[in-house]
């Protein structure tokens, strides 16, 4: 009898560690896309603040485009840093380099957003 409790008491444990670190799975995964779309967010708010500047408004396409490209670089950083982090903890299979090349184009494509809408709404040459 007493075996028996002890084999029981054993797999309680057993599930109750095995849920607890499916939990803290969990917790990991929604903190690192938390973190994700916070770094996305904050980046595109600094593009924004870029776009807005009135020193870019006379600027081409090109210019505005690489004014684009060095701006932010701590929000840039940050983004990438965490959607790697995201990357890597919903894929842990996939080569870390692919998980980057990923990141780097999103920052690619939320610039090349920017620089559309730039050219998009600028207004016509005189």
């Amino acid at each position: 009898m007493r075996m028996l409790m002890v084999g029981a008491a054993l797999m309680m444990m057993t599930t109750a560690a095995m849920t607890s670190a499916v939990m803290a799975d969990d917790d990991d995964d929604k903190n690192a896309q938390k973190l994700a779309m916070q770094g996305r967010d904050d980046y595109w708010r600094c593009l924004a603040r870029e776009y807005s500047r009135e020193s870019n408004q006379g600027l081409s396409e090109q210019d505005f485009g690489r004014s684009v490209a060095s701006a932010c670089p701590s929000e840039r950083q940050y983004y990438r840093v965490a959607l790697l982090d995201y990357l890597t903890t919903q894929y842990p299979n996939i080569d870390a380099g692919a998980h980057l090349a990923t990141a780097n184009r999103a920052v690619e494509s939320a610039q090349k957003d920017i620089v559309t809408a730039f050219v998009k709404h600028r207004p016509p040459a005189k």
